[in-house]
């Protein structure tokens, strides 16, 4: 009986003391640690957080002066993330420590805050770690900004010359209509080339407008399988038109799911670029598929291959189309796209003949799986290559 009793009290003690002894070893760590509820209320914040972060009693206070390097809806609109889709979401923003005067990179890594042996979610853990030195800081803040105004520039200057070219474009083909009959040839050859260029700079800026008014959240959130089934009926009838034979292997049917429309954009680019690979027909075949941490999607087709220097295919404005039937955008903005998900896109020869475009996403840059809806227009399924 005694021995029962003191058990009991050596447990009991052990309890006590890991309650106690939980606080003191966050209050160790070199990061910061805040927990929050699903309204953005701090409930807790180790001791480190409290000498570097500003007073507050909430998430939006305590970040309110916080400029984020990525897209940041608010916490209001992240926060469901965590608590309704136990999703884990990480951030980088320069703020202002309480120790010092100028802003200093920290990385955010938002968790689940679990009950034990519980999959209910009773808060939000952010963990916050100091980052680079202030110089990298500010050079990579410097860059950001030259990006979003180089974007909202190149945006303004499409506008502005979209009318004018489509007016020359029109008097151009009119005078073309003139001199049809007209003996000196010189003249419509110069017109021809002429229009030929005008064509090519309004593609280019229509390519951009498209492009600029992409957003994460045009469409809904879809599993990315079908995304990709989408994209395939899309250009199903360009496929036909051409004698091309689409196959589609999904090799994890509940595969993540993605918000917004850059994915789609990536996809159509990649399976478009394809077709006009493979101009006597051919074989493009799209697999799907999760490998260790990522999401993995493969466009390979039997066409005319890569040119010689592959890397130079992502560079802007390089296109190996003939003139008139490609910008040499798509590519680079399929490429920043994927990087800003902190995927990578890569092409490879096929075997024999033709190009493999490789895409990675990280599993944690995505949505938590959702089945996959049955479509009565399946793609025709083919056998496809093991994913790498």
């Amino acid at each position: 009986m005694a021995t029962n009793t003191q058990s009991q009290l050596s447990s009991r003690t052990d309890e006590v003391t890991r309650t106690e002894f939980t606080p003191s070893i966050l209050d160790c760590l070199a990061a910061a640690v805040l927990v929050a509820d699903r309204n953005g209320t701090i409930y807790y914040r180790n001791a480190t957080a409290s000498s570097w972060l500003p007073d507050g009693h909430d998430l939006p206070t305590v970040f309110s002066e916080a400029r984020f390097l990525e897209p940041f809806d608010g916490w209001s609109a992240e926060l469901p993330h965590i608590f309704d889709e136990k999703q884990e979401l990480r951030f980088e923003c320069a703020v202002r420590l309480s120790t010092g005067s100028s802003p200093v990179l920290v990385g955010l890594s938002c968790t689940p805050l679990r009950e034990h042996g519980s999959k209910l979610v009773t808060g939000a853990v952010i963990l916050i770690e100091q980052g680079s030195r202030q110089e990298a800081v500010e050079e990579k803040l410097e860059v950001s900004k030259r990006l979003a105004s180089l974007g909202k520039l190149a945006t303004r200057v499409a506008h502005e010359l979209n009318n004018p070219l489509d007016g020359i474009l029109r008097y151009v083909n009119l005078a073309m209509r003139v001199t049809a009959d007209a003996p000196d040839s010189k003249l419509k050859a110069y017109l021809a080339e002429s229009r030929i260029g005008l064509i090519r700079m309004v593609q280019i800026i229509g390519e951009l407008l498209e492009f600029s008014r992409t957003t994460d959240g045009e469409f809904d959130e879809m599993n990315i399988n079908e995304v990709v089934e989408q994209v395939i009926g899309s250009i199903a009838s360009a496929a036909d038109a051409g004698g091309v034979v689409v196959a589609a292997d999904f090799h994890n049917p509940d595969m993540p799911t993605v918000r917004g429309s850059r994915l789609y954009q990536v996809c159509c680019n990649l399976m478009k670029n394809a077709i006009d690979a493979m101009p006597h027909g051919g074989r493009l075949s799209i697999t799907t598929g999760l490998v260790d941490d990522e999401v993995i999607i493969q466009v390979s087709d039997t066409g005319v291959g890569l040119p010689e220097h592959i890397e130079r295919i992502f560079e802007p404005f390089f296109t190996t189309k003939e003139a008139g039937k490609g910008t040499g955008l798509g590519l680079a903005i399929c490429k920043d796209f994927i990087e800003d998900m902190q995927g990578t896109i890569n092409a490879t020869p096929g075997e024999g003949s033709g190009a493999v475009f490789t895409v990675r996403i990280p599993i944690i840059e995505c949505h938590h799986p959702s089945p996959l809806t049955t479509r009565g227009d399946d793609p025709k399924v083919g056998d496809s290559p093991d994913l790498p």
